[in-house]
């Protein structure tokens, strides 16, 4: 799937948020006129932080490769879809990135149930009484909003320095264990309302509350009888991980941080941004998107000769393994690594995105079902479904794509698709983000010429 994409035409409404719009006389100034040119490299210079721009296109759903795996299977429908545009992280999301996620979650928790000082709330004049220096808030409503520029951002609020603090919030919010505060996963709990489906397709909202601590333990549980206490350990907490691709993180936790990640962003981008000015929300991409951004990936050839792609390092002038995946039975370090690895290691693909193949896999949006080609839209697909976690296994199930450190070349096939309980998590199994991006004309559809001033 080719995309003529060179000198594309931007629509008068996105044209609008970038430059001005000369107006059309014949039409009395009603209407306007863009009267300049973009590219994919401009919106990619638009794009939120860590995140591409993926152009609108479309994409044949070919049959999926079946590998020898009980949690692999097969859609033989084919099927085109189009895609309108769309913002993509160009990295799997990492444990720094994760664990700023939790930290604001459980300093959100310790300000408003436990420390409940005045000075960590936006307050309102008409809530103050008396005047002046002497000028003091009624009282504390835990449903104001936290005055962030008051929380120090060297260190969490929940790991403060100052005893005071700390007494109010052993025991509800952490206890100690060897010697460190470690956060109690009950009480770091994110509430968050988002779109959903029930089984006969109609939409509704709903609002969750997820405990969003990863299972720290993912690595022993995945691999009894090996030995993985230092990851079990180290992984999520050491900082020297910072830049690896969290893992143990479940379904539901993943689409809380896609929800935190909206509201924070703002803080980010400034006032006129295209974010802003258009409402633009972070999400799991849809199964849909994930397959059309990972067509784009580094060519192979064959895919159970997968150890043998390289692409070139120009300045070292050698060749280096394109994927991190499971080489062969017990080899796992042939790629230059024994599990996990930075999440820009290796070489971006033809849309600048690194490791949608392979390093861990990922969440999709999607419920899973093996004939969903037949349930949903050709425009944007996505199968939408929210289970309960009391539900049977089949209604949790939710689509992981693109293998991992410790798969097979055979998972690692774009067509590949797999599952996972939606309330599971292992040591494989990561995120991205996608947002939704304004789409643009292509060359092709230019058929009308714009009446000159």
């Amino acid at each position: 799937m080719n995309i003529k994409l060179s000198h594309i035409a931007v629509t008068c409404s996105v044209a609008l948020l970038f430059t001005a719009c000369k107006s059309n006389k014949r039409l009395g100034g009603f209407y306007n006129v863009p009267t300049v040119k973009t590219s994919v490299q401009s919106l990619n210079a638009m794009a939120p932080p860590g995140m591409v721009f993926v152009p609108a296109g479309t994409i044949l759903e070919k049959d999926p490769v079946i590998p020898v795996d009980s949690t692999m299977a097969a859609d033989t429908t084919k099927k085109t879809v189009s895609l309108s545009a769309f913002f993509m992280d160009q990295t799997e999301v990492t444990n720094k990135q994760y664990r700023t996620f939790v930290d604001w979650v459980a300093d959100s928790v310790a300000i408003t149930d436990y420390i409940k000082d005045p000075k960590y709330f936006i307050i309102t004049k008409s809530e103050l009484k008396g005047k002046g220096k002497n000028a003091a808030a009624v009282t504390v409503d835990s449903t104001k909003r936290i005055n962030w520029a008051k929380v120090d951002g060297s260190a969490p609020l929940w790991k403060s320095k100052d005893p005071a603090i700390m007494s109010k919030l052993m025991g509800p919010l952490y206890t100690i264990i060897n010697g460190n505060p470690v956060l109690n996963q009950d009480a770091v709990k994110y509430s968050f309302t988002h779109l959903t489906a029930d089984l006969g397709g109609n939409s509704k909202y709903v609002t969750d509350y997820i405990a969003i601590l990863p299972d720290l333990k993912v690595w022993s549980k995945d691999f009894p009888n090996s030995q993985m206490e230092v990851m079990d350990n180290n992984y999520y907490t050491n900082r020297g991980y910072n830049d690896y691709p969290v893992v143990g993180v479940n379904w539901k936790q993943a689409r809380a941080y896609t929800d935190w990640r909206s509201k924070t962003i703002y803080r980010l981008v400034g006032v006129n941004s295209l974010i802003k000015t258009l409402n633009l929300q972070f999400s799991l991409p849809t199964e849909a998107q994930w397959t059309y951004a990972a067509s784009k990936s580094v060519k192979q050839e064959d895919m159970d000769k997968m150890a043998s792609v390289e692409v070139k390092d120009k300045k070292k002038k050698v060749n280096k393994l394109a994927v991190n995946f499971k080489q062969q039975e017990g080899d796992y370090n042939e790629d230059g690594g024994t599990f996990t690895l930075p999440v820009k290691s290796y070489a971006p693909n033809a849309l600048g995105i690194y490791n949608l193949l392979g390093n861990v896999s990922e969440w999709t949006l999607d419920a899973f079902s093996p004939s969903y080609k037949e349930l949903v839209h050709d425009l944007n697909p996505v199968l939408l479904y929210d289970a309960d976690d009391k539900e049977s296994e089949v209604m949790r199930r939710k689509v992981v794509r693109g293998g991992s450190w410790k798969d097979n070349a055979s998972q690692l096939n774009p067509s590949t698709r797999g599952y996972e309980l939606q309330n599971t998590s292992h040591s494989y199994i990561g995120f991205r983000c996608v947002m939704a991006a304004p789409d643009i004309i292509l060359e092709q559809s230019k058929t009308r010429k714009f009446a000159k001033n």
